[in-house]
């Protein structure tokens, strides 16, 4: 088991503590402090009287907006946690994976990643409500006043990457499995959208599978000033 975990996860765990002792950890990852800081902030207003309405119409993003509407929005709406779900559980989710991404990729790459399968979600809500229910990807038009689904797009999309990145082969794959039982066993909006995000970041990853492979930091301008890591 040992020697299993290993080779999943040897590879993804030497970059991170490769990043952690080359900028120390109280200054690896301000990126994801300030993203779990504003998603309690939001969390937090979005419970209040007064922050209802006002965290609706900056970060939530639903189908039936108009769509330049929703996309300025989709920054935002990537730290606004589901009302219908503990906030434990999103905020756990964003330290650890876009901590972990922080650390490996760099806070851009983080960033877009995050935005891509996030965007990806909100835009195949659209798509399939367009297609109707009775289509094998449709969505029922109900679906279109249902908020997308906040961090958990991002998270899972960046779970994949850095699973492929660092070739944690198991996990790449047992991810999108999760994410394809959990809509069989509950077909809803948000579940679809996880498959959607996890298409778009696939397609991130067969886009430049040689520069997935190289090891940490092997390459110019990469952005994370860390040395190379064997694997």
């Amino acid at each position: 088991m040992r020697a299993w975990a290993r080779a999943e996860w040897g590879p993804l765990y030497a970059a991170v503590r490769a990043a952690l002792r080359t900028r120390g950890p109280l200054h690896a990852a301000p990126l994801t402090l300030g993203a779990v800081f504003l998603t309690a902030l939001l969390q937090f207003a979005q419970n209040q009287p007064w922050g209802f309405r006002l965290v609706q119409s900056a970060g939530s993003v639903r189908a039936a907006d108009p769509l330049w509407a929703a996309l300025l929005r989709t920054p935002l709406s990537l730290f606004v946690p589901a009302l219908d779900l503990p906030v434990w559980g999103a905020l756990a989710q964003v330290l650890c994976v876009f901590g972990i991404a922080e650390l490996c990729l760099g806070r851009r790459r983080t960033l877009l990643i995050a935005y891509v399968a996030t965007l990806a979600g909100t835009l195949y809500a659209r798509a399939g409500i367009a297609l109707g229910p009775h289509a094998p990807l449709g969505l029922p038009a109900s679906d279109a006043w249902v908020v997308d689904t906040g961090p958990s797009a991002a998270v899972v999309g960046l779970a994949v990457y850095l699973a492929v990145r660092h070739h944690a082969h198991v996990t790449a794959v047992a991810v999108p499995a999760a994410m394809v039982a959990e809509v069989l066993f509950k077909d809803n909006l948000a579940g679809k959208e996880h498959l959607a995000a996890l298409l778009a970041v696939g397609t991130l990853c067969l886009a430049a599978p040689t520069r997935l492979q190289l090891p940490l930091g092997s390459r110019a301008g990469d952005g994370s000033g860390l040395p190379p890591i064997q694997s």
